[in-house]
């Protein structure tokens, strides 16, 4: 395991690595750990920050090229963006239900299931992770 072909990427790649990464670890703590409580929306809003740092930095990441410089992917992080935006407005009206459906699908969704393929051969995660 090497970070070399992470920290060679352009710039945009470590920052979304890194935000998706640290998201993961806060997102699993986040569904072990008790809801409503303060450490909760605390935690929550930070990992909603991270979230859009992930959604956002996926802009200027253009290794799949399908539609000019956009992929697939891309609409991915669109569809992200809107999800956080209503699970945050749920949670702030207090509809539990809304927020909880939310915010798990964003996490399996955007973490889990995206994050499995960035470990492709060919993608630089698995050069990271599994080298060259």
């Amino acid at each position: 395991m090497s970070l070399a072909p992470l920290l060679d990427a352009a710039p945009a790649i470590p920052l979304h690595a890194f935000a998706a990464m640290a998201a993961f670890v806060l997102g699993s703590i986040q569904l072990a750990a008790p809801k409503g409580t303060l450490p909760h929306r605390a935690l929550g809003w930070i990992w909603a920050a991270l979230m859009l740092v992930v959604a956002v930095s996926s802009f200027w990441i253009h290794q799949i090229r399908l539609v000019g410089p956009w992929s697939p992917i891309h609409l991915l992080s669109i569809f992200t963006l809107v999800m956080l935006v209503l699970g945050v407005m749920a949670a702030r009206t207090h509809d539990v239900r809304r927020h909880k459906f939310t915010m798990i699908g964003i996490f399996f969704g955007a973490l889990v299931i995206a994050g499995l393929f960035t470990f492709v051969p060919g993608r630089i995660m698995h050069a990271a992770v599994f080298g060259q």
